[in-house]
C-alpha cells in the first residue's frame, strides 16, 4: 500500500499537526523520499516527534520505513513508458493530465529551496560567467526553450548538441566559474552524465534538474532541483521542469532588468527592421 493511501485511510486519525506533515508528504514526496526528518518537520512547521509518531501511525516502522516507502513510489512514477503502457486503464484521460500536471508543477516548484533557487538565478544572470545547457534526448525541447528565453536575457548562453566532436568543442568554450545546466529523467542518457563529469573537474558550476537526489546529475553543485515528471500516459512529464525553468527565467529577468530590456528592445528592433514576424 502507497503512502497516499494509507494517509487517507488514516484521515480521520490524524491531529492538526499530523495533517500539515501528511500534506508535505503528498504534495512534496521527495522531501520524505531523500530529506531528513528534520527537513520534513520544517517544511510541516511541525516538530521532529510529531514526523516520527505520524509514520508510525501509518504502519511504518519510524522514519526509516516512511523514507522507504517514499522512496519507492517515487520509482513507481518513473518506471519506464515500456511498463507503464500496460497498466494504462482508460477513463477521464482529460480529468487524470489536468489533474497529474497541476501536480506536478505544484509538487516541483514545492520543492525548490530558495537559497539554491536565489544562487541559481544569481549565477544565470551573471553576465561574466557563460552558459552551457545539456540535455537528455527526452528533455531536449524544454532544454531548448529554457536556452531561447535565457538568450533571449543575456549573451554567452549555448546548448551543447550534435555529436561527441561538437559537444566537446562547446564544452571546451565553457571553463572554471562558468555554469552548466544537466537535464535529464531516468533512465539518464550516459553521454550527459559524461559532460557533467567533465563539468565537474573542470570547475564548472553544475546546475542538476532531474528527478531524484539520487539521480547521477543530483548534488554536482551550488544547486539541484528535482522536478515531478509522472504523466497521465506512459511517458515523463516535463510540464513541472518548464515550470521551472520559467521560473528561473524570471528569477534572471529581475536581476538583469536594466540590461535586459536593452538587449530585448534591440531585438525588437531588429526583427521589425527585417519583419520578420507578424500578427496577422
Amino acid at each position: 500500500m502507497d503512502v497516499a493511501r494509507r494517509i487517507a485511510e488514516a484521515r480521520d486519525r490524524l491531529t492538526k499537526t499530523e495533517r500539515r506533515v501528511a500534506e508535505v508528504l503528498l504534495q512534496r514526496p521527495q522531501v520524505a523520499a531523500f530529506g531528513t526528518v528534520a527537513e520534513l518537520a520544517e517544511q510541516s512547521s511541525a516538530g521532529a516527534a510529531t514526523v516520527v509518531r505520524l509514520a508510525v501511525k501509518l504502519g511504518y516502522d519510524g522514519f526509516t520505513g516512511l523514507q522507504l516507502a517514499a522512496q519507492h513510489d517515487l520509482e513507481g512514477r518513473l518506471r519506464p513508458a515500456v511498463e507503464r503502457i500496460r497498466q494504462l486503464e482508460g477513463g477521464d484521460v482529460l480529468g487524470a493530465a489536468m489533474e497529474r500536471e497541476s501536480m506536478n508543477v505544484h509538487e516541483t516548484l514545492g520543492a525548490v529551496a530558495r537559497d539554491q533557487f536565489d544562487a541559481a538565478c544569481s549565477a544565470l544572470a551573471d553576465p561574466t560567467r557563460r552558459i552551457g545547457v545539456v540535455s537528455g534526448e527526452a528533455t531536449r525541447g524544454v532544454a531548448l526553450q529554457l536556452v531561447w528565453t535565457l538568450g533571449a536575457l543575456r549573451a554567452g548562453v549555448v546548448l551543447l548538441d550534435g555529436n561527441p566532436v561538437s559537444v566537446a568543442a562547446k564544452l571546451a568554450d565553457l571553463g572554471p566559474g562558468d555554469v552548466l545546466v544537466a537535464v535529464d529523467l531516468r533512465r539518464y542518457e550516459s553521454w550527459v552524465v559524461e559532460v557533467v563529469d567533465a563539468a565537474v573537474r573542470r570547475t564548472i558550476d553544475v546546475i542538476g534538474v532531474t528527478d531524484s537526489r539520487l539521480s547521477p546529475l543530483a548534488e554536482r553543485g551550488p544547486a539541484t532541483f528535482v522536478v515531478a515528471g509522472e504523466g497521465a500516459g506512459p511517458f515523463d512529464s516535463h510540464v513541472g521542469t518548464l515550470a521551472l525553468f520559467n521560473a528561473l527565467v524570471a528569477g534572471v529577468a529581475d536581476r538583469l532588468h536594466d540590461v535586459a530590456t536593452d538587449r530585448l528592445d534591440l531585438i525588437e528592433a531588429l526583427w521589425n527592421e527585417r519583419r520578420l514576424l507578424s500578427d496577422r
